[in-house]
């Protein structure tokens, strides 16, 4: 399976979508480089990840490289769950289309609803991922709302991988859980990657809550 993916990967950086929506270069402006898939892909490698939940579709090529780990680790039981309001909408499933093409619906779930929605009802079901990829909205306040069910959804030392962390709001939020609940980057991660762009960030082995009063300013 590994072949199909890869080569499916190449065919979309090389071509693109079949689908773009009518924007100039929306493909190569919101989608995640090719370098960083790579980087991604070789991270949740590294870390054996067998559940991944991805807030964010768009055109797929983040969610092939997840998909790509996933089957490389050769886990017993690897799940790939996506949350994305927009990808039937706004992109008329072409993110869908290409995981399909890669055969990778047998690991892959597309839940079209809100994160915010979606992340606290995953958590009251006993939901659990190794790691988490987030590219879903920019708006700080709903990164925020995301960051915090992620924190709980993710098993302790786990992964929460971000990308657009150059844009102050998805900075700002992570920020947060970076300053106050010991969110600890992973410097090299992205080396050589889009810089800047994409940072991860390994999860305290527990979850605790801080006293009120030692908030820290982010």
């Amino acid at each position: 399976m590994t072949t199909r993916i890869s080569e499916v990967r190449r065919q979309l950086a090389e071509q693109g979508p079949v689908w773009t929506r009518d924007r100039e270069r929306d493909f190569e402006t919101i989608s995640l480089p090719e370098r960083d898939c790579d980087l991604l892909r070789d991270l949740l490698i590294a870390e054996r990840a067998e559940t991944v939940i991805e807030v964010g579709l768009a055109y797929g090529n983040s969610a092939l490289a997840i998909g790509e780990a996933l089957v490389t680790a050769g886990r017993p039981a690897p799940r790939h769950l996506i949350l994305d309001p927009y990808q039937q909408e706004a992109f008329s499933g072409a993110g869908w289309q290409v995981l399909l093409s890669a055969g990778l619906e047998p690991i892959a779930e597309l839940l079209t609803e809100w994160s915010s929605i979606a992340l606290p009802r995953l958590l009251t079901e006993g939901f659990a991922a190794d790691a988490a990829f987030v590219d879903g909205s920019h708006r700080f306040h709903e990164v925020f709302v995301d960051l915090y069910f992620l924190r709980k959804l993710v098993r302790p030392g786990g992964l929460v991988i971000l990308d657009d962390t150059d844009h102050p709001s998805v900075g700002t939020a992570v920020r947060y859980f970076e300053r106050n609940l010991d969110w600890a980057e992973i410097p090299d991660a992205f080396a050589g990657g889009t810089s800047g762009r994409c940072r991860a960030y390994r999860l305290p082995g527990a979850v605790t809550e801080p006293p009120f009063e030692d908030f820290r300013p982010f």
